[in-house]
């Protein structure tokens, strides 16, 4: 059954602060939208709980791309095109640009944005595993002011988040520090774009002299939140690439992710190419660090 328009309120302030405002003052009665693409398809399919909405679509205060000396801070409100359109994005995080270019078409990239994928808080979402080996931090706004806390502690649970009912992400804070990193990220779905992905992953590593310094792995649609594969980048950190090391983190990957079986995919096979990405990321590594020595 489709939604009935008479049935909902939507009122667009035109300022951050009223937005804010209004938010404390009737905390948890509005529902804020941005480029609404998540929300348009809830309330075509008739399941948008919400009946009270206020738009946040092209705040000036949200909507903007800061670069600083040592760190670039995204505005919430930023499109998936404000992304690929901006020279300092696309040359140094580019695990966030090709985020981008698999979000849905065109039409959605020019309207979603990175604080709403942040926030309706999907484990598939393509953007979150990029942000996650980023080490992003989130600044939260609200009436009673701001403040700023690691993204890696934003999702407590399946769509479920530390966000109160009177804030809003302001802007998202990205350390320039990653221009000497490999950089590795894949989608799997479907089709290569407009698909809800199966399993993705985003992946930084730095090697020397055959040896990893550093390596930052997270993956999408394999647990109940965007998850950071920890125990996996701790066996690999400070030691070779080998075939033996490739196969011991193959087995701790598995071991690390909780996938379910839905309409789109099942455990087993979620668990099985996730393997195979952190393979081939750790094989992309190794003849990366090899061309470079």
């Amino acid at each position: 059954m489709r939604s009935e328009p008479s049935d909902y309120e939507l009122v667009a302030p035109g300022s951050l602060l009223a937005v804010l405002s209004l938010l404390a003052d009737q905390p948890g009665q509005w529902l804020p939208i941005a480029g609404g693409t998540d929300v348009m398809v809830l309330y075509g399919a008739g399941k948008l709980p919400s009946r009270r909405l206020v738009s946040l679509w092209n705040l000036s205060e949200l909507r903007r791309i800061s670069v600083g000396d040592g760190e670039i801070t995204i505005g919430a409100g930023s499109t998936y095109t404000d992304l690929r359109e901006n020279a300092v994005v696309r040359e140094e995080f580019p695990l966030l640009v090709s985020a981008a270019n698999w979000t849905g078409g065109i039409a959605n990239q020019n309207r979603g944005t990175l604080g709403g994928n942040i926030v309706n808080a999907s484990p598939a979402a393509d953007s979150l595993p990029a942000l996650l080996v980023y080490e992003a931090d989130l600044i939260l706004v609200s009436k009673r002011g701001e403040r700023r806390i690691p993204y890696m502690e934003f999702h407590t649970g399946y769509k479920q988040t530390r966000l109160a009912t009177d804030e809003l992400i302001l802007g998202v804070c990205l350390k320039r520090r990653f221009r000497e990193y490999f950089c590795y990220c894949r989608k799997v779905g479907a089709r290569n774009a407009q698909a809800i992905a199966k399993v993705c992953m985003a992946a930084l590593g730095k090697i020397s002299k055959g040896v990893i310094n550093d390596v930052r792995i997270a993956a999408g649609s394999v647990a109940p939140t965007p998850l950071r594969l920890r125990q996996t980048e701790q066996l690999l950190r400070g030691n070779g690439i080998t075939d033996e090391r490739i196969a011991e983190a193959r087995q701790a990957t598995v071991g690390e992710v909780s996938p379910i079986d839905d309409i789109r995919s099942t455990a087993a096979y979620r668990s099985a190419v996730l393997a195979n990405l952190v393979e081939e990321f750790l094989v992309g590594l190794r003849a990366h660090g090899s061309a470079n020595e």
